[in-house]
């Protein structure tokens, strides 16, 4: 996915997405390494998010009251449910997470009818449901019940998310003809 997006015409937005998928790969690392490295994994995962949160900001600062209910509502009942399974001392780590990943959610939907090319919205907007999902299930299958098809579940959704972000740095090729007029 790095060598795709470095086709991606230069950009702050690209930049930022870049950013995101080395400490994607380094969280990806950590999670893989033998040993309980979750706490540095989820820490790289937290850079990420905040490194797709700024490309999002870059080309999109409206308010967006209804994207921002949305992932609010998502991230607290998702928190909920893992507080209430018992995180004991990654109670905070998780929240901060938890903070991060609903607030790239949040800007990821608020590019939907802003202006930017509806391409590039719908496909950071489907890559970020798709992540949120794909780290919820992480959670669930972790931290309140695990089940056997979790795995394929994360890993499918995962790559999904990041293939959508990806992609979103991506001009369609009628949005660059209109660049040359």
């Amino acid at each position: 996915l790095l060598g795709w997006l470095h086709d991606a015409p230069p950009s702050d937005y690209r930049r930022w997405i870049s950013l995101g998928l080395i400490f994607s790969l380094i969280g990806d690392v950590l999670l893989a390494w033998p040993g309980d490295l979750f706490v540095f994994g989820l820490g790289a995962f937290l850079v990420a998010h905040l490194a797709y949160l700024k490309a999002y900001l870059s080309d999109c600062r409206r308010l967006a009251l209804l994207p921002l209910i949305l992932a609010l509502s998502v991230g607290a009942v998702l928190l909920g449910i893992l507080i209430g399974s018992g995180l004991g001392p990654l109670t905070v780590p998780v929240i901060v997470y938890g903070t991060a990943i609903s607030a790239m959610l949040w800007r990821a939907l608020a590019r939907l009818g802003s202006g930017v090319p509806q391409r590039s919205a719908l496909l950071a907007a489907g890559g970020a449901v798709a992540f949120v999902f794909s780290d919820s299930v992480i959670g669930i299958n972790r931290f309140v019940s695990p089940f056997n098809a979790a795995p394929y579940i994360i890993i499918l959704s995962y790559w999904l998310g990041q293939w959508g972000i990806v992609a979103s740095a991506f001009k369609h090729p009628n949005e660059a003809k209109a660049d040359l007029r």
